[in-house]
């Protein structure tokens, strides 16, 4: 389950208001404010559903790996194909060096 530091890290990684998320995620705003705050651990259901919810905005969730707990964005699909067709593209290579 995430903590109240990755929902607001997740939240202002996907733009998403903290209105938004609610809804997105079915549950009340202030749900999300007192969360984010530390104030309040919403239930197991709506903790799924908030992560279920930045998910599907592009959120993805690091558990701690030794290196602690985070989050980041995806790529989405059509972005992973501009980076293959950049990586792939080819051309002359000249000097990296400016004068």
């Amino acid at each position: 389950m995430i903590t109240g530091s990755q929902c607001r890290a997740a939240r202002a990684l996907t733009d998403l208001s903290r209105e938004r998320l609610a809804v997105s995620a079915g549950v009340g705003p202030e749900t999300v404010l007192r969360f984010e705050r530390k104030l309040v651990k919403p239930n197991d259901d709506e903790l799924f559903a908030l992560q279920s919810a930045l998910e599907r905005a592009g959120a993805v969730f690091i558990a701690d790996n030794g290196g602690g707990i985070g989050v980041h964005l995806k790529f989405s699909d059509s972005v992973a194909r501009r980076i293959d067709i950049l990586e792939n593209e080819g051309g002359i290579v000249a000097p990296d060096r400016v004068p």
